[in-house]
């Protein structure tokens, strides 16, 4: 009985490691390239920038920010980010395509040239990983298509009638299918991207990574239904998005901008502030020239510190765990609002029961 029990706790143990396919390196890169897509219009930007923030901290990869258009990536906040290249420019600078893209989700899901650019890219071997809703963007240009996925569960009920071909899978923080990756929920950019790590540098690169953000677990396991309003269960939560909107509105928070920002945290600092529907988050910088982040990544910032546009109510720049942000909010909105942007993300690791 005692070896039993034994033999169960390691399996258990190892079921998660090495969830995704091992990196298979390919001739001509001496390490993975990883093109992190973004939209002009809206671009979800934790689904951007925690991966880049992740996988550059990993060390482990060429990571590029590759607009599906023109020079600049706009986020679902309003942050600009300067593309590192654009499709086009990608394509001339390697021809034999990508190791790795990774698909936020995005307001144009159906954006022919960008569609196109992603079936090229997985006809030339790239791994193909969508975060959250992305999922749709990577569905939109048929590469989910006899393939299982999931995906943020709100869009559960749609996909089934929009994607038949698929298999949605449910309490799945992440499913591998081929060369096709797909993730659960906003939140799930971290696991994903330290999954990532693990797959192209192993376990103990991974957990060091892990380590460093405070992260003791990016296996697979999730519950999506933890997260879904229904009677009973999270409803009055989800009621303060419409409470917040009509009795207090939405004011300008600026945020401070400056050289060698955390981009991990910029993101979640900006994306949770602004689902509070209580803040407009800008970005505040000593000048509007770009700033670049610890990694290299450049943002333009919305206001200018001092001038009279600048945003009379001022965050603290931004620094800390999604937990800590939440925590923010809490004393500033109220619990039910930080519980109900954690809902949103997905967020195993704030109490939202």
């Amino acid at each position: 009985m005692r070896l039993l029990l034994a033999l169960l706790l390691f399996v258990l143990s190892c079921a998660h490691a090495g969830e995704l396919p091992e990196y298979q390196p390919r001739p001509g890169h001496e390490r993975p390239v990883i093109a992190i897509l973004g939209d002009s219009v809206s671009t979800e930007i934790t689904d951007f920038l925690l991966p880049y923030g992740v996988l550059q901290r990993a060390g482990v990869a060429q990571v590029l920010a590759v607009a599906a258009e023109g020079p600049l990536i706009t986020m679902n906040t309003g942050l600009r980010v300067q593309a590192d290249l654009d499709t086009s420019a990608f394509d001339q600078r390697y021809p034999e395509g990508a190791d790795y893209v990774i698909v936020p989700a995005m307001r144009r899901a159906q954006l022919a040239p960008m569609l196109a650019w992603l079936q090229a890219q997985a006809d030339k071997g790239a791994t193909i990983a969508s975060i959250c809703d992305g999922a749709l963007v990577v569905a939109n240009s048929g590469l989910l298509k006899g393939r299982r996925g999931t995906a943020h569960w709100a869009t559960y009920e749609y996909r089934l009638e929009k994607y038949p071909g698929t298999e949605w899978l449910q309490n799945v923080r992440y499913v591998a299918d081929a060369k096709v990756i797909s993730s659960a929920g906003i939140s799930a950019a971290q696991p994903l991207s330290l999954a990532l790590v693990e797959a192209i540098a192993g376990r103990e690169k991974a957990a060091a990574v892990a380590a460093g953000l405070g992260v003791g677990d990016w296996s697979s396991r999730h519950d999506s239904g933890a997260y879904a309003p229904r009677f009973g269960h999270n409803l009055s939560v989800w009621l303060t998005h419409y409470t917040d909107q009509w009795l207090h509105g939405v004011n300008d928070t600026g945020l401070p901008l400056a050289e060698g920002f955390d981009e991990i945290a910029l993101a979640y600092t900006s994306d949770a502030y602004t689902r509070t529907h209580r803040s407009r988050v800008l970005a505040v910088g000593a000048s509007d020239a770009a700033v670049a982040s610890r990694h290299g990544l450049k943002i333009l910032p919305d206001r200018v510190a001092g001038a009279a546009d600048a945003p009379a109510v001022m965050l603290p720049a931004a620094d800390g765990s999604l937990d800590r942000v939440l925590a923010n909010i809490a004393d500033a909105f109220g619990s039910r609002t930080a519980r109900r942007v954690a809902l949103e993300f997905e967020y195993p690791g704030y109490p939202v029961r």
